[in-house]
C-alpha cells in the first residue's frame, strides 16, 4: 500500500491598503491567485489572515491580521506562507529579514502568487531583499515629499492636509459645538482650573479627543499650547509666526494668558499634573535659607534643605486671615494689578503681527532671489526677535488677569475664598511675600510672629 505524503499546512496573507487611485488589487483577486498557488503545490490552506486599509510601510501601525500571522507561525500552525506580492506582506526591511531568516533557519516555505519571489531559493531571497530596500526607499521619499508639502502649507497659512484639529473641519472651518468646548477649556484654565480637573471635565462630558483616546493633562495642554486656536499657522507643533487662513477660536490675548499660566513656576513644580493642594507650596519662603517651601508629610511645609517644618493648616489659616482683612479695606484698588490694559495688549499684538508680515516678506524676497542668504539671515533673525519680544510683552501684560478677577468682585474677600488655588496663590504673591521661621521647640501653640509678611510696593500695611 502506497503511503500518501503528508500535506504541508499553509497560510495566506491578504492586504489592501487605502488607495484613492483605485488601482489596488482586491482581496478576492489576491485570494484567488494565492489559493491557486497552494493547489498547484499541494499545500493545505489552514488559515487566511486579512488586513484592510492598513499600510505595510509604517512599522508603528497595528495590523491585527499580520500580528496574528506572526503569532500563529511562532506556534507552528503553518509551514508555508503565500502572499500575492512581498509588498502585501511588508515594506519594512527588518520585518522582511525576519521572514527570510524563518525561511533559511526554520524551513518556512514563502512564495508570492505573482511569481516574483520564492524564499525557498537563494535567488528568491536576494530578490526579496532588493525589492524591500527599493520599496522602503520609495516610502521614505514619499514621506519627505509629504513633509515638504505640509511645511509649504504652513508657510502659506493653510491648515495641514489630512489633520483635523478639535474645533475645526479638515478644511479649517469651525465646528461650532467643538469650538465652544475649546473656548471653555481656555476660559476655565485662565480662571484657575488645573489641567487634571479639565481632563476630568472633558471625560465626564463625553467630549472625544482628536485621536479617540482619553483626556489627560497632556492632551489638555496640547490644546492650550496650540497656536492654531489663536489663528496662527504651525508646523510640527511649532508656531511659524504666520497668520492662518482659518478663523481663530480664542483671541491672541487669551492664548497669551494661558501661556503665562502654563509657564508659571508654581505649576512646573507639580510634575505629575495633579491638582495642587497646598496654598503655600512653592510660594512661601524659608526664613533660614531663603528657598521656597513645599508640602511634605501630609499638610506640612519644609524647604529642600530641611531647615524647618511647619504645620500647613496653621500657617495657611493665618495668611488667609491677613489677606481677607487686607481685601476688605477701602484702598483695595492699590493692592492687585488690574486686568491687562487692552490698549497695551493690542499694541503688543500689533507689533507681533507687523513683525510676522515683515518676516513673510523677507522670506518671499529670498525665495524670489531679491536678497542673498546673508541679508536674509540678518533680517529674518531680527524679525523673529521682535516677534518673541512682543509675545513676551503680551504674556507680561496678561499675567495679572487672574488676580484682577478677584479685585473686580463685589466682595473681594469672599471671591478670594471661592477662587481656584492658583488664583489665590497669585493674589497672595501680588500682595506680599510670606517667610516662615522656626517655631518654639516643642510648642503646639501657633505664634504669628514666626510668619513674616512683607507687603509689596503698592500694598502697604496701612
Amino acid at each position: 500500500m502506497t503511503k500518501t505524503a503528508p500535506t504541508i499546512p499553509a497560510a495566506i496573507y491578504l492586504r489592501v491598503s487605502l488607495d484613492r487611485t483605485g488601482e489596488q488589487l482586491a482581496v478576492d483577486r489576491q485570494r484567488e491567485d494565492c489559493r491557486a498557488i497552494a493547489k498547484q503545490r499541494g499545500w493545505d490552506v489552514v488559515e487566511e489572515y486579512v488586513d484592510n486599509s492598513i499600510s505595510a510601510s509604517d512599522a508603528r501601525k497595528n495590523r491585527p491580521g499580520y500580528n496574528r500571522l506572526v503569532e500563529d507561525f511562532e506556534r507552528g500552525r503553518f509551514r508555508a506562507l503565500i502572499c500575492w506580492d512581498l509588498d502585501r506582506l511588508t515594506r519594512q526591511p527588518r520585518q522582511l529579514e525576519d521572514w527570510i531568516e524563518a525561511a533559511e533557519a526554520r524551513g518556512l516555505l514563502l512564495v508570492t502568487a505573482n511569481g516574483e519571489a520564492d524564499l525557498t531559493t537563494d535567488g528568491g531571497r536576494l530578490f526579496a531583499r532588493i525589492k524591500a530596500a527599493v520599496a522602503r526607499g520609495e516610502v521614505e521619499r514619499k514621506s519627505a515629499r509629504q513633509s515638504r508639502a505640509q511645511r509649504q502649507r504652513a508657510e502659506l497659512g493653510k491648515p495641514p492636509a489630512g489633520v483635523r484639529l478639535t474645533g475645526y473641519t479638515l478644511r479649517g472651518e469651525l465646528v461650532p459645538e467643538e469650538a465652544a468646548i475649546v473656548r471653555q477649556v481656555f476660559d476655565r484654565f485662565t480662571a484657575g482650573d488645573s489641567l487634571r480637573s479639565l481632563a476630568r471635565w472633558l471625560e465626564d462630558s463625553g467630549t472625544p479627543t482628536r485621536r479617540g483616546g482619553r483626556w489627560n493633562p497632556s492632551t489638555v495642554s496640547g490644546i492650550l499650547t496650540n497656536a492654531r486656536y489663536a489663528g496662527r499657522s504651525t508646523y510640527r507643533g511649532e508656531d511659524t509666526q504666520r497668520e492662518g487662513s482659518w478663523p481663530a477660536i480664542v483671541s491672541a490675548q487669551q492664548f497669551a494668558a494661558a501661556g503665562a499660566l502654563l509657564a508659571d513656576p508654581r505649576r512646573k513644580t507639580n510634575r505629575r499634573g495633579t491638582d495642587a493642594k497646598h496654598l503655600g507650596s512653592s510660594l512661601y519662603e524659608c526664613g533660614e535659607c531663603g528657598a521656597k517651601v513645599y508640602s511634605w508629610s501630609g499638610n506640612r511645609y519644609r524647604c529642600k534643605a530641611g531647615c524647618l517644618a511647619r504645620s500647613g493648616a496653621q500657617v495657611d489659616a493665618y495668611v488667609v486671615a491677613v489677606v481677607r482683612e487686607r481685601l476688605s479695606r477701602p484702598d483695595l484698588a492699590q493692592l492687585i494689578p488690574h486686568a491687562a490694559d487692552d490698549t497695551l495688549v493690542h499694541e503688543a499684538l500689533e507689533l507681533a503681527n507687523r513683525a510676522r508680515h515683515r518676516l513673510a516678506q523677507i522670506e518671499a524676497d529670498y525665495d524670489a532671489g531679491h536678497i542673498d542668504g546673508r541679508r536674509y539671515a540678518v533680517a529674518s533673525d531680527k524679525a523673529r526677535a521682535e516677534i518673541l519680544a512682543a509675545e513676551r510683552e503680551q504674556v507680561r501684560l496678561m499675567s495679572g488677569a487672574g488676580p484682577a478677577s478677584v479685585l473686580a468682585a463685589a466682595n473681594p474677600a469672599d471671591a478670594f475664598d471661592a477662587a481656584p488655588l492658583m488664583i489665590r496663590q497669585k493674589v497672595i504673591d501680588a500682595l506680599m511675600t510670606v517667610t516662615l521661621h522656626r517655631g518654639a521647640h516643642g510648642s503646639k501653640v501657633f505664634d504669628p510672629d514666626t510668619v513674616a509678611i512683607e507687603w509689596r510696593a503698592g500694598a502697604p500695611d496701612a
